[in-house]
């Protein structure tokens, strides 16, 4: 169960992915196939059933990406849902405190790190065919990935306090639900808000931490220049910019 991408961002370089919010192995099979690291498997906004995220996972293990699960909610059941079907990590919405980022780590990793229900048999514990249980652990505790969403106000106010949290290998600025949070819903390109993202992110660098966000195709630059390594898109978004190439192309054509 070798995290890739996880080895990749810990290593200094970037890691980019496709956020998938619908029901769908062959579109994770696709992402894999087109050459990308990693993908999000959206249940918080998704139409995504536990099922569907097995399924997914299991189309990400084939093509050798890295499955990541953002699970409906930050509670404990919720992540360990999406873990049991095999995700590598969890990418855990509206995280503000210290400590809750800490229940987040905790609903991850196993004793001592944390408190995960162990249970023999699971599929990412190899249903308990190969490795013994006690090496599973050790290697899930290594292994899994643990990114908070910090997507709120205040989230923003306790950042030097959630940088000192152990076990949290990714920060995560969620720009939707920031602007709304700072007064400025639909307008994540407000200089106010994207002023504040800056900053965090800029105070995320400097402690020596991965930073993590959301790109379109000409903001990625932009964010490498910024130190962000876990960086992902989104399939209407790949689609949207294809489409337009294609039909301008095409309807250049026929005039």
């Amino acid at each position: 169960m070798k995290n890739r991408m996880k080895a990749q961002l810990l290593s200094h370089g970037p890691a980019f992915g496709v956020s998938v919010m619908i029901p769908s192995p062959q579109i994770v099979d696709m992402v894999g196939r087109l050459g990308f690291d990693w993908v999000l498997i959206d249940c918080e906004h998704g139409t995504i059933s536990r099922e569907s995220v097995e399924l997914m996972v299991m189309a990400a293990e084939a093509n050798g990406i890295t499955p990541i699960a953002r699970p409906t909610t930050s509670s404990p059941d919720a992540i360990l849902q999406v873990l049991e079907c095999g995700a590598l990590g969890v990418q855990v919405p509206h995280v503000s405190t210290a400590r809750e980022a800490r229940r987040a780590v905790e609903a991850v990793k196993y004793h001592p790190l944390g408190s995960r229900s162990l249970a023999a048999g699971t599929r990412p514990a190899g249903y308990g065919f190969g490795a013994s249980m006690a090496a599973y652990v050790e290697e899930a505790n290594r292994e899994t990935l643990v990114c908070i969403q910090l997507e709120d106000e205040e989230a923003l106010r306790n950042l030097d306090e959630l940088l000192k949290v152990a076990g949290i290998d990714v920060f995560f600025l969620g720009p939707s639900d920031l602007a709304q949070s700072l007064g400025y819903p639909g307008r994540s390109d407000a200089p106010q808000v994207r002023h504040a993202i800056d900053a965090a992110v800029a105070k995320i660098v400097a402690a020596g931490r991965l930073a993590g966000s959301p790109a379109r195709a000409e903001t990625v630059r932009g964010l490498l220049q910024q130190g962000v390594r876990y960086i992902y898109t989104h399939v209407p978004a790949l689609l949207a910019s294809a489409s337009r190439e294609f039909l301008s192309a095409a309807r250049a054509l026929s005039m």
